[in-house]
């Protein structure tokens, strides 16, 4: 059991590795749709390219979105309305209508009871007339076709009434004039107008409720097929352009295809394949980072965090297209990319975003389309985003993928339609919003800093600014170091450039180097401006001590100054495993009967594992001992730099950190170059 325990705890990381993995692989399959994939791919106007299709099973012929939308328009602008009649409003407006001929004492006084009697008929005549099929009020008129046949609901019974029958606001006083015009009697007719006019008031309202009952009604009955093809119907020839019919039917097919296919039998068989090929995507990402960034393979840290970004995409991705899949492209995929070129490097940046999009494609319509715009906009973010410190490199940088985009949608159209008239202006809306939410990358940047401790370009700015508290007090406790430090970030910024490796990285290692002598800065001969060197009144072994302990003291001063680790990373290795030869050499010489121990005078380690701490160690070393040189010329400069890196490679202190040997070459030419500048020196020709 013992046994067990230990070998877990051995192999934690490559544990953890493995539930990270699964985990990823889990959840990117379950985003997936679980839809089998239809067998052949095609383009509407394009030949079709494989051997004549048969019908492989009955299936019915979809309607196309066209066919289907101008069917509901045709319903919705056919399917009756429902009116409601009221039935109480005709009785009540006679009722008022006699109660005021009969109380009204000018008419009583002016008329005969058999005229009065006379207009009582005529004004119920006026209102049963217009209340016989009912009068409309002026919102409801609007919610109908004039020529249309309504159903007009009186309690619980329902007729069919023509609208024309229907009384309008505009028809009423025609109707009474008309009636009226029999009345001799001024008077009286006037009375009966005026009176009419006044109480008479619509009783037919629309019915929304039961209207749009029957519309929804209507809706269901919709077929959204139109016909049938028989197993073993020819559907389309080779070469045949995919168009009209043969498209609809293609379309018709894959639709079937996906349902047969999917089916609760099958359902493990389909989640099994996705898993398969979601995994193959992601092995390849942990084999890239193995061979090539074996610093991060070995990093559980950044591979989650490389993950982490993988997942979110997809997620986001995922829930724009099940929502609305006509706002595909306005996730800004290339913050991907963006973001681990600044952390890491554009290689696998690239990588990564190339991965990401071939996952996404099982997800998104038009998934050639898809995968071609992002990986194209890709390459652009990686190749244009440099420098993230400078203001005005994101805006060219998210202007130029914009651009690209655009073009690249643009190109599709043409192609596809071979016409401009396709071209749907909505999509240059959506890659400029792409554009403005790629500047997220900022954020996303600012916020993984402080999650997984990583360190971008705009970090490494702010920390190379020798203003900052710590550089300043390196500058008053050893001024001397701190001349030292900034020679070499100097000479270590030329030679990261000459050799296409992370310069503003190497500079900022450079500057805090050697911190940790600020603890003891006299026993540091850059810092003896006195001339007295208190190594004087020590041993050798005491000296060495003091000597070794400014690597571990720098590093305890960064983590202290929360300094990120890459940084760090410069002040463990800036001197590898190497010996402190002049006090070692002391030792023997005081004690030459006795083996002097080398590990007492050696440092603890580790040696450089980049370009960049390499670069550091070797143009440290060059500026300390251009130094020691009493009369500097351009040849001996030349010796001295040639004999302080072959005795580094001797010592295999470049082994781990990916550097060639033409790379140390070329570094070892620009520190001469500067050095000579440093100094004044040319070079000397013979006479």
């Amino acid at each position: 059991m013992n046994k067990i325990i230990n070998n877990l705890y051995k192999n934690n990381a490559a544990i953890y590795r493995v539930f990270l993995f699964i985990i990823t692989a889990f959840f990117i399959v379950y985003l997936l749709p679980k839809g089998g994939q239809f067998r052949y791919d095609y383009s509407p106007g394009k030949p079709w390219s494989y051997n004549n299709l048969y019908a492989p099973f009955d299936f019915a012929i979809q309607k196309t979105k066209d066919e289907v939308s101008e069917e509901i328009i045709q319903i919705k602008s056919s399917v009756k309305q429902y009116f409601s009649f009221d039935i109480s409003v005709p009785e009540k407006t006679k009722n008022e209508f006699i109660s005021s001929l009969e109380n009204d004492a000018v008419v009583s006084d002016s008329l005969s009871a058999k005229e009065i009697k006379n207009l009582k008929n005529k004004g119920i005549a006026v209102i049963n007339k217009i209340y016989k099929y009912g009068f409309i009020d002026e919102v409801s008129k609007g919610k109908v076709n004039q020529n249309s046949t309504i159903i007009l609901r009186k309690n619980n019974e329902i007729s069919d009434v023509p609208f024309v029958r229907l009384v309008k606001s505009k028809d009423v006083l025609v109707l009474i004039a008309q009636e009226l015009s029999v009345l001799e009697d001024n008077y009286g007719r006037d009375f009966v107008v005026k009176k009419l006019s006044e109480i008479l008031e619509p009783n037919v309202q629309f019915d929304e409720e039961f209207s749009q009952k029957e519309l929804d009604q209507a809706l269901k009955e919709i077929s959204y097929t139109k016909g049938k093809i028989n197993k073993d119907e020819l559907i389309i020839q080779k070469g045949d352009i995919v168009e009209g019919e043969s498209l609809n039917e293609l379309n018709s097919l894959k639709e079937a295809s996906k349902s047969q296919i999917w089916t609760k039998s099958n359902y493990n068989w389909l989640v099994f394949g996705y898993t398969i090929l979601v995994s193959l995507a992601l092995l390849m990402l942990l084999l890239f980072l193995h061979r090539y960034r074996k610093e991060i393979f070995d990093d559980n840290s950044k591979i989650t965090f490389i993950f982490s970004n993988i997942l979110l995409m997809i997620f986001v991705q995922t829930l724009v297209v099940k929502y609305n899949p006509d706002y595909l492209y306005v996730i800004p995929l290339t913050i991907l990319p963006i973001v681990l070129k600044a952390f890491f490097d554009a290689r696998l940046g690239l990588f990564t975003h190339i991965l990401t999009v071939l996952l996404l494609g099982f997800i998104v319509p038009n998934s050639f389309e898809f995968i071609y715009l992002h990986i194209i906009a890709g390459i652009v973010a990686v190749l244009s985003t440099s420098e993230l410190y400078k203001r005005a490199s994101l805006f060219i940088s998210v202007a130029q993928i914009t651009l690209i985009y655009m073009l690249t949608y643009f190109a599709f159209s043409i192609i596809k339609e071979g016409n401009v008239s396709s071209i749907k202006g909505i999509y240059f809306g959506l890659f400029a919003m792409n554009g403005l939410l790629s500047f997220l990358a900022v954020f996303f940047i600012y916020f993984y800093e402080k999650v997984f401790g990583l360190v971008s370009d705009v970090t490494l700015l702010e920390l190379s600014n020798t203003n900052s508290p710590l550089l300043r007090e390196l500058n008053e406790k050893a001024p001397g170091t701190f001349q030292h430090s900034i020679q070499v970030a100097n000479l270590a910024e030329a030679a990261a450039n000459e050799i296409g490796a992370n310069s503003m990285l190497v500079r900022t290692g450079a500057l805090y180097h050697d911190i940790g002598k600020m603890v003891n800065p006299k026993y540091f001969t850059e810092n003896q401006i006195t001339g007295v060197n208190p190594h004087n009144d020590l041993s050798p072994k005491d000296s060495a001590q003091i000597i070794l302990n400014h690597v571990i003291k720098g590093i305890e001063i960064a983590k202290k100054n929360n300094l990120p680790d890459r940084i760090i990373d410069f002040i463990r290795t800036h001197h590898g495993t190497s010996l402190v030869y002049y006090f070692y050499k002391k030792e023997q010489e005081n004690n030459p009967d006795l083996e002097v121990d080398e590990k007492k005078f050696r440092y603890q380690g580790p040696i450089p594992f980049s370009k960049e701490t390499a670069i550091l160690m070797i143009c440290d070393a060059a500026e300390a001992a251009s130094k020691s040189l009493k009369k500097p010329t351009a040849q001996s400069i030349d010796e001295l730099i040639d004999k302080v890196v072959e005795g580094q490679k001797n010592k295999n202190q470049f082994i781990n950190s990916d550097i060639t040997f033409r790379e140390i070459e070329k570094i070892k030419k620009i520190i001469k170059s500067k050095l000579m500048n440093i100094y004044h020196l040319r070079v000397e020709y013979p006479e």
